[in-house]
């Protein structure tokens, strides 16, 4: 479908994971960005902070407006520990979903059984919670690689894919989420509910229009909605509005 960059616009911000995952965040940081989720020209999806920050989020975050944290995250290590101790954080804090980083140097050297372990663990520990798999796609590179770590995301439950942590030099690419996209679509089990994020370096309403309109071609008009389609980014909502 040909749309307006007007039409873009309001899909991306309805669709917004609005972020704040700077080393040196502080409380003053998420409460300017709870601000700039109220003063937003329509409501965005979500906040996506640290787990440190989640109630503070909550507490300020707009009317109907999700909260989201981040497990296992930036280096996406095979500690399974580690990642149940950030889910514990987040959940007992009250956030409605988790951006979980796979292990994706496990994957890289061949060991799936690393991330299903940790997957499944996770999953386990979040039941009720919306669950972002974060792959690094631009880390794994291969897109025989990206489509693995889809497939195996998915079977243990995953209700996103998600690009990358926006801490790599390489974020979100169309490459990448072509392959995403074409293994949510592929899964039986997930096509009819799973969703997309694109995250890492998608900095302008034209950079979201490339994915709000891979996600239309892959999985249908009806996924364009933040249950299924997500962009996170930090700078993005500033172009929204300009627009």
């Amino acid at each position: 479908m040909v749309r307006t960059v007007d039409e873009s616009a309001r899909i991306a911000l309805a669709c917004l994971d609005l972020t704040s995952l700077n080393d040196g965040d502080n409380e003053a940081d998420i409460l300017r960005l709870a601000e700039r989720a109220a003063a937003a020209p329509g409501r965005v999806a979500a906040l996506c902070v640290w787990p440190r920050f989640v109630r503070l989020a909550r507490a300020h975050a707009p009317p109907g407006v999700a909260v989201a944290a981040v497990a296992n995250f930036p280096e996406g290590s095979s500690d399974i520990e580690r990642a149940l101790r950030d889910t514990g954080e987040i959940m007992q804090a009250g956030a409605q979903e988790i951006d979980l980083v796979l292990p994706w140097r496990a994957l890289l050297a061949g060991d799936d059984a690393a991330c299903v372990a940790l997957l499944r663990a996770v999953r386990r520990a979040s039941e009720g919670l919306r669950l972002k798999v974060i792959l690094e796609s631009g880390e794994l590179a291969a897109p025989v690689l990206v489509a693995q770590a889809s497939r195996l995301a998915l079977a243990e439950g995953a209700d996103f894919l998600k690009t990358s942590t926006g801490k790599t030099p390489h974020g979100a690419t169309p490459d990448a989420a072509r392959v995403m996209l074409q293994a949510i679509a592929a899964d039986p089990r997930a096509a009819a509910h799973a969703g997309f994020k694109a995250s890492g370096g998608v900095r302008s309403v034209a950079d979201a229009a490339v994915y709000i309109e891979m996600v239309e071609s892959t999985l249908g008009a009806g996924a364009l909605v933040p249950a299924r389609c997500r962009i996170g980014a930090s700078g993005l909502l500033a172009d929204i509005e300009a627009v």
